[in-house]
């Protein structure tokens, strides 16, 4: 698993989530605008995602970083919520393979809440692919609260916005052409698109003229605006208000904010790039709506975006159909261990996570266990890092802290145990004679167990590298080509398993003591020895937590047969 970790001073002395929050509170606390929105709204941290199809991994990275400064802001002590809201007022702007010809025909152009679920059971298409995320957000711990912004168009939300923005037309298009040139559409037309109301298209029409005072727009439903979409050819003049339109996506980004009176937004960095749909809507927020940037923009500075989170080293994209669904992440981890990596790293650090082959889903384990040891008081890192640790884990746990530390059993010990032992219940018996766990555990610390039981062979089956595959003989093979001193190491640690009590530190030690002092044998040939005798390979898993788990006489035994 690849971090690249572009490393700000700032974050140095304190986890990124605390540093955002006190550094939120006091931008609060240093401007009386802020002060008193934030003392009626609370600090509202905000984002949004359009529903145009399978919502990829990358856009829950967002949804994490802005859950985990939401609690991060709720432990310092101040009111903080995060909303996350289903842009469903954005049009369908190409073929949509879940819609038919005749369907797609119909609805280009259209925002995605009037676009009928390709499934039965939602509300429309914005719903459908909107709640295939937000079902699982228990199982990823985000605590957030949901809107449609088509709905909070239609209930007024961004009427006074509307307002201001088409009132002050001649700045916004001046805005445009400051980034883009004179050339571009934006710069030459009204900032607001008109729903028709006798097609529904959002994309196909031209707002003409604002009517100040009558606070009318007239416009026209063509069919040379876009050229993905034709419009019915309908004329009139209505008001833009309560849903009968929306804003362009850069200016509705600066409308939103004042609107909804958010404190704390940020996004992915290609969002952030110059003369990027941030750095305009920064301009239009202050020199429009009059209204700060959210966190981390001031001003016009748009301050930096999260960076990508990527799976094989491709970068998640809905529009380009690449990469993994936030939904169908959790067939390669569980959410709490993909909400723990994402935790865990600054948001200014890309990810590369690759489930196959490599060793990131097992160090992804490894360092939530450290995590967990370090928070209960099981290992000591030193005071910084205990701390940041600490943390850490309790800004990624799911669900409510638990008073004891559960039942540590590792990703790799777990995945011998699964092929080994053909059930749960064996397993666990198994678990109980090693010491893994104790013999009274409460229900939560038994699902706690059975769930990485349930990983591990899920880790084995699909992910694994085919070295960490084996499958235990019940035979001891014909024609192993095994040498006399092979044998007679084998046959002498037979005698050591039936005679003596061990443990995994006790019975490695032996296994170099009877190669080194009784038999003169390099300790590798031995273990090639045994595993072949075990498992019909030249390797395998630790060999002494292995006998163990497999049962001294049973593996005794075999050793005496060669």
């Amino acid at each position: 698993m690849e971090i690249r970790d572009n490393k700000d001073k700032n974050f140095e002395d304190s986890f990124w989530a605390d540093q955002i929050a006190d550094d939120v509170i006091k931008r609060v606390e240093d401007s009386p605008m802020l002060s008193k929105l934030v003392g009626k709204n609370g600090y509202f941290c905000y984002d949004e995602k359009t529903p145009s199809g399978t919502i990829h991994i990358g856009s829950g990275r967002g949804w994490i970083i802005h859950d985990t400064i939401a609690k991060a802001l709720r432990s310092k002590g101040v009111n903080a919520q995060f909303v996350l809201s289903s842009d469903d007022m954005d049009p369908l702007d190409k073929p949509a393979q879940e819609l038919s010809d005749e369907d797609n025909k119909k609805y280009l152009g259209v925002p995605f809440r009037y676009i009928p679920s390709p499934v039965k059971g939602y509300k429309n298409y914005g719903d459908y692919y909107f709640s295939q995320c937000t079902k699982l957000f228990p199982d990823f711990g985000i605590d957030a609260k949901l809107e449609s912004t088509g709905h909070e168009y239609e209930k007024g939300t961004f009427n006074k916005t509307i307002k201001t923005a088409l009132d002050n037309a001649d700045k916004i298009k001046k805005i445009f052409a400051y980034f883009y040139g004179d050339d571009v559409a934006s710069a030459k037309k009204l900032p607001f698109n008109v729903k028709c109301p006798k097609c529904n298209r959002i994309s196909t029409t031209l707002a003409r003229e604002w009517d100040k005072e009558k606070e009318m727009l007239s416009f026209e439903c063509r069919e040379d605006v876009v050229p993905w979409a034709k419009g019915c050819g309908h004329k009139g003049s209505i008001s833009p208000y309560d849903g009968n339109g929306k804003f362009p996506w850069k200016v509705e980004w600066a409308a939103k904010w004042p609107s909804k009176s958010v404190i704390v937004e940020t996004a992915g960095k290609d969002h952030f790039t110059k003369n990027g749909s941030r750095d305009v809507a920064c301009r239009i927020a202050v020199d429009v709506f009059d209204y700060p940037p959210p966190y981390p923009s001031n001003g016009y500075e748009t301050g930096p975006g999260y960076e990508f989170f990527m799976v094989g080293g491709k970068k998640m994209s809905t529009s380009k159909g690449q990469g993994v669904g936030f939904a169908d992440s959790v067939n390669y981890a569980p959410a709490k261990m993909l909400r723990f990596l994402l935790v865990r790293t600054r948001p200014n650090a890309a990810i590369d996570f690759d489930p196959y082959g490599k060793n990131d889903i097992t160090l992804m384990y490894d360092r939530y266990d450290t995590a967990e040891k370090v928070y209960f008081g099981k290992e000591d890192l030193g005071n910084k890092e205990n701390v940041r640790q600490k943390r850490i884990y309790e800004l990624s746990h799911v669900g409510k802290l638990p008073k004891r530390m559960p039942p540590q059993i590792s990703l790799a010990h777990g995945s011998v145990l699964v092929q080994i032992f053909d059930d749960q219940n064996s397993i666990m018996e198994s678990l109980r004679e090693s010491g893994h766990i104790q013999d009274k555990l409460d229900k939560s610390e038994v699902k706690h167990v059975k769930d990485r039981l349930a990983f591990a062979k899920k880790w084995v089956e699909e992910f694994a590298d085919g070295k960490y595959r084996f499958e235990v003989q019940e035979k001891v093979a014909d024609n192993l080509d095994l040498s006399k001193k092979q044998k007679d190491v084998l046959h002498l640690v037979a005698d050591k398993l039936r005679k003596g009590k061990w443990d995994e530190k006790t019975l490695f030690n032996e296994f170099y003591r009877i190669c080194t002092e009784e038999v003169e044998i390099n300790p590798k040939e031995f273990f090639k020895a045994a595993y072949l005798v075990l498992l019909n390979k030249e390797s395998g898993p630790k060999l002494a937590p292995f006998i163990l788990t497999l049962g001294k006489e049973k593996v005794a035994k075999k050793f005496e047969k060669v």
